[in-house]
C-alpha cells in the first residue's frame, strides 16, 4: 500500500515544483530579453545604413544637379 502524504507534505512539493518552474521561466525570459536586444540592434543598425544610404544618394543627386 502507498504511504498517504500529509497535506504539508503534498504543499512542500507543490511549493518545489512552483519554484522551480520559475526558475525556469525567469531563465527563458532572459534569454528572449537577450534575443529582442541583439535584434533591436540589428535592426538600428541596418536602419541607419539605409538612412544613410538614401541621404548619400540624395545629395548626390542634388550636387549633381547643382554642377551640371
Amino acid at each position: 500500500m502507498a504511504t498517504r502524504k500529509s497535506p504539508t507534505q503534498i504543499a512542500t512539493e507543490a511549493l518545489q515544483q512552483i519554484a522551480r518552474h520559475e526558475r525556469e521561466c525567469g531563465e527563458r525570459w532572459k534569454e528572449c530579453n537577450e534575443t529582442l536586444k541583439d535584434l533591436k540592434q540589428r535592426w538600428e543598425k541596418l536602419a541607419w545604413i539605409i538612412c544613410g544610404s538614401v541621404l548619400t544618394g540624395a545629395a548626390a543627386v542634388v550636387v549633381k544637379e547643382f554642377l551640371a
